[in-house]
């Protein structure tokens, strides 16, 4: 109970939302830094997916390299990018903690978005290619719109790992709500650490729920019932498995 009421007390301070090092500032610097990446990761993973998904063709390859990208830990992506980074004068902080973040955005995408065009009822593709559609928009028209909520679901999960994980750029000086964790270490202030890690959970949180509300909101009412969540891939072997 002494530490919640430390956390208060940290929390009213002044000091906490004015300067360089407040709370509005690393906050403002989290969120510059998750949704680039989360855009870094659209840009890269969507059209990888959709090709993917539409043709059936370099799945194998594609999904296994997901797998391999998800299965390496993000604090060695950071530790790998910040020298290169350094090396090529591409900043000390921002620069590497958005390119480990969007590697890490990246396999959930590709995976899910695969997945939500494979999974559409092949005799409604058939049946768009009989009434003289093309592969756009067969895409456009049936795919994509039937697919919607497993794709959402990859990018929902993209969005709050981005969101969670970012937190790490403070151990390479990026404006993020990590800074408070690291400085309360540092300064052994517990009251700093919890405010930290309640902050981070909060906007992992929020994130969660935002796109699960856009995730409802893009699929059609009659196919919400129908669709799960989520759905994972298992590398080298195709299985997938949902779960709501």
């Amino acid at each position: 109970m002494d530490v919640l009421g430390q956390v208060v007390t940290w929390f009213s301070a002044p000091e906490q939302w004015t300067g360089r090092d407040s709370i509005p500032v690393h906050l403002i610097g989290h969120l510059a830094l998750s949704g680039w990446a989360m855009v870094g990761g659209l840009l890269i993973a969507l059209p990888i997916g959709i090709a993917i998904g539409h043709t059936g063709r370099g799945a194998f390859v594609a999904i296994g390299l997901s797998n391999v990208g998800r299965a390496i830990p993000s604090l060695a992506i950071l530790g790998i990018v910040f020298p290169i980074s350094l090396r090529l004068n591409l900043g000390f902080g921002f620069v590497p903690t958005l390119i480990a973040l969007i590697a890490l955005a990246i396999p959930p995408i590709v995976t899910n978005t695969y997945a939500a065009l494979r999974e559409v009822d092949r005799d409604l593709v058939e049946a768009g290619r009989g009434m003289g559609m093309g592969e756009l928009q067969l895409l456009a028209r049936v795919e994509l719109p039937v697919g919607a909520g497993l794709l959402m679901a990859g990018i929902r999960t993209a969005a709050v790992q981005v969101v969670a994980t970012a937190s790490l750029g403070a151990v390479i000086s990026a404006d993020c709500l990590g800074f408070f964790v690291i400085k309360g270490i540092a300064i052994q202030d517990r009251a700093e650490i919890f405010a930290g890690a309640l902050m981070i959970a909060g906007l992992s949180l929020l994130t969660e729920l935002l796109f699960a509300w856009l995730q409802r909101r893009v699929v059609s009412p009659g196919l919400r019932l129908a669709v799960p969540s989520q759905v994972r891939i298992e590398a080298g072997t195709g299985e997938q498995a949902g779960a709501d």
